[in-house]
């Protein structure tokens, strides 16, 4: 099997190709900007062998809004979201979906349920579904167990950047649950929404440490994130640390 992340470009959430021996399997997206090219990065990774489901880990734009173009573009491959966010994409909501806050349409895009526990096969390996709400209710992860391999989505932005909980569905106390979740997976590498993944059982113990002692904190003050942090720009999902949380995971090139 290979596991090829495709680095967001600008607003863009990280995709991530999980190309097995009988399937593979496209978590996240990516926003409708640069869809095309999307397309076409996927191409350059798995050939003519085509895309068989696209999972997506959120309602929110940078993740779902390029989802209708890819499975359009490789034969009406299936999306899978939580069913919290089926309705929400079908109708192409902008609100909730954060499109709004780029000024672009969310397409509407029909999709199927994906549950807790759902497992998708990919002959040489198998993508297990997590329930990882916080950020927004029907926020997952997707884990492969074998390789020890997750894909967080927005409860993990990067290794220096907490996760926002003040979003339409956002919730903190469900948020610092779904990172007990991770730690309890014991991944051995985690891709989140951006940048490179986080990798090794130190390090990755260091970042959800570090968030959740931040998240916590917030809980016993309310939900009030320190003064001295800046707002968050009108297109984040996370927040900015002050003073810069350490940040080892460089981006070394474009895909």
């Amino acid at each position: 099997m290979r596991i090829i992340r495709l680095p967001g470009i600008h607003h863009d959430a990280n995709a991530v190709i999980f190309s097995g021996k009988d399937a593979n399997i496209l978590v996240d997206a990516g926003t409708t900007w640069y869809q095309m090219l999307q397309v076409e990065r996927i191409k350059g990774h798995i050939g003519d062998d085509g895309l068989h489901k696209i999972l997506l880990t959120s309602r929110r734009y940078p993740f779902s809004g390029a989802a209708k173009h890819i499975s359009e573009s490789f034969g009406d491959a299936p999306i899978h979201i939580h069913d919290e966010a089926i309705s929400i994409l079908e109708t192409g909501d902008f609100y909730s979906t954060w499109a709004s806050r780029y000024d672009s349409d969310m397409p509407s895009t029909n999709c199927k349920q994906v549950r807790q526990g759902d497992v998708f096969s990919l002959g040489d390996g198998e993508l297990f579904a997590i329930s990882l709400p916080g950020h927004c209710p029907d926020g997952m992860g997707y884990f492969e167990k074998d390789r020890g391999v997750l894909v967080s989505g927005a409860v993990i932005p990067r290794a220096d950047n907490p996760s926002r909980w003040d979003m339409p569905g956002g919730s903190l106390p469900e948020l610092i649950t779904s990172l007990k979740t991770i730690q309890d997976l014991q991944p051995s590498s985690i891709v989140p929404s951006r940048g490179p993944a986080i990798k090794g059982s130190f390090r990755i113990n260091e970042v959800l440490s570090q968030h959740l002692s931040f998240l916590e904190d917030c809980k016993d003050n309310n939900g009030i994130v320190p003064r001295s942090w800046p707002r968050p720009a009108k297109t984040a999902y996370f927040l900015v640390s002050d003073p810069p949380w350490p940040l080892e995971e460089k981006e070394k090139s474009s895909s």
